[in-house]
């Protein structure tokens, strides 16, 4: 029986009063992509916070490799390998491109290995070796995507979060993006994918979960809820 890289069980999180999270449940297996799929409002975003550490479960435990990490601090989660590309990117828009992938390394003090996650990145997203030196703030939408997504690769994720990594984007960029993304996960990476737009989710996913105000409301193999008659209907734009 394969044992869950990352786990929640029974999580329950709020904000204030609000009842944001109704008691989640869901595995990541090493290897997998696994995507979160729901409306806005439906809990995606603060699952990927409460994982991170940035929201704390007010109820219920998660599971990294066996070891609870529910109780520690964000920088801690990151430390043991839990990396995430946020919700509207979230870089350092008067840093350099350089400077924010640096600030992705902040763990780590081995300058070789770091040399060779940059070269890594450059790969993975060429267009940013040619914007080294340019403010963040002044790339286009793609590219500060981009950007975010290499900053987290940067503190070599063992799971890495990605929240909404299309939004905004065009769809030519939109298509890049996830042929990065199923790169990503080839190279080894186990991901945990929210996003809006569930065909796209589901086309690289491995797994998938759907979730309803704050509940878990079904959960299969992408290619399962894909021909979903209730998951088609509801977000993928299908009578």
């Amino acid at each position: 029986m394969t044992t869950a890289m990352l786990e929640l069980q029974d999580v329950h999180t709020y904000y204030g009063n609000i009842h944001a999270l109704k008691g989640i449940s869901l595995t990541v297996n090493q290897g997998e992509i696994v995507t979160l799929i729901g409306s806005n409002g439906a809990g995606k975003s603060t699952t990927l916070r409460t994982i991170s550490g940035i929201n704390s479960p007010r109820t219920g435990h998660i599971l990294f490799n066996g070891t609870r990490i529910d109780r520690l601090p964000a920088h801690e989660i990151v430390r043991q390998g839990i990396l995430q590309s946020p919700e509207g990117r979230r870089i350092f828009p008067r840093l350099t491109v350089l400077e924010n992938l640096e600030m992705g390394a902040f763990t780590r003090n081995n300058a070789v290995t770091m040399k060779e996650d940059l070269e890594r990145v450059y790969t993975l997203f060429p267009r940013l070796r040619e914007r080294i030196a340019q403010k963040g703030g002044t790339l286009s939408g793609g590219e500060q995507q981009m950007l975010a997504i290499g900053r987290a690769l940067m503190g070599r994720p063992t799971v890495l979060l990605l929240d909404e990594p299309s939004m905004g984007l065009a769809p030519v960029l939109v298509e890049q993006i996830f042929t990065i993304i199923q790169d990503i996960n080839k190279q080894g990476t186990t991901i945990l994918l929210v996003e809006q737009n569930a065909l796209m989710a589901l086309a690289v996913a491995h797994r998938g979960y759907v979730l309803q105000t704050g509940l878990i409301v079904l959960s299969d193999s992408a290619a399962a809820l894909q021909s979903n008659e209730t998951v088609q209907k509801a977000y993928l734009g299908m009578e």
